[in-house]
């Protein structure tokens, strides 16, 4: 089975504790790891790799049982998780429910700080804005940006303001012109493409937890470039919920089979404290 693009080994891996380890006080035998992993099409150094890497980012901490080693969250990969976890099964893909408010956000920054001019334009476009303006940002909704603008250093050079457009905006139009939605729907449509057979289909028993890590993991990456934009607003062919719903219903199906397969091959031990 193959995404959208090729895997992330830490994407793939903040799924698969999303998955396995969250909320449960547990920690992860690194074989069990490998397994499922070379299931998904990632080779053994690579997940040795990212292991290590996530535990030097603070993303993981060890935790040693006679010769094996464990790997369990931390409180900064938690809040990733659980940040995964609300847009997946609970923002969902289709804004319904827009107030009609928008968050504004403006910075004028000097010619030489270029790095930081992209970072934050970077950051931006993570949290669902888009460039009405060269200097000028918009995001549907109210968006907290005070966190990532702090983390900038760059809190002196932004403003923030919350409004509503003019009655004489024509707000499709502005969509369009501010986000790249062709390129959204086209994510959104190729999603749908590769899935849809496992409606129907159902994968080797042994695989069915790999192919449901690839799944969360694609449709994640998807949702986290979309900026929710209001559907009212949108193509009236927008293809997110077909999306959606496709996810959801690949998913279930998936999962007594994947619900198995992880009894049979992933080792956990609860956590020491």
């Amino acid at each position: 089975m193959t995404t959208e693009e090729s895997v992330r080994p830490q994407s793939l891996m903040l799924t698969f504790l999303g998955d396995q380890v969250l909320g449960r006080s547990v920690c992860v035998y690194s074989g069990s790891v490998i397994d499922v992993f070379a299931r998904a099409g990632v080779g053994e150094q690579a997940t040795r790799s990212t292991l290590t890497r996530m535990v030097n980012r603070g993303l993981l901490r060890r935790q040693r049982e006679g010769r094996r080693m464990y790997f369990g969250l931390t409180a900064h990969s938690e809040a990733v998780l659980r940040d995964g976890e609300r847009r997946v099964w609970h923002t969902g893909a289709v804004n319904r429910r827009w107030d009609g408010s928008w968050t504004l956000l403006g910075f004028s920054l000097p010619e030489s700080w270029q790095r930081q001019r992209h970072d934050l334009r970077s950051k931006l476009a993570w949290h669902g804005f888009g460039p009405l303006f060269s200097g000028l940002w918009i995001a549907p909704g109210e968006v907290d940006v005070s966190g990532l603008v702090e983390e900038l250093g760059l809190s002196a050079h932004v403003k923030v303001f919350r409004a509503q457009a003019d009655d004489g905006t024509d707000i499709g139009t502005m969509i369009e012109e501010t986000w790249e939605l062709g390129e959204l729907a086209a994510r959104y449509r190729a999603f749908s493409s590769r899935w849809q057979r496992w409606e129907s289909d159902l994968p080797a028993p042994d695989d069915a937890l790999a192919h449901r890590l690839l799944l969360q993991t694609d449709w994640l990456r998807i949702i986290r470039r979309d900026p929710r934009l209001p559907v009212l607003h949108l193509p009236s062919d927008w293809p997110a919920d077909a999306a959606e719903k496709t996810f959801r219903r690949v998913h279930e199906r998936l999962t007594p089979p994947a619900e198995e397969a992880a009894e049979r091959l992933i080792e956990l031990v609860a956590v020491r404290s």
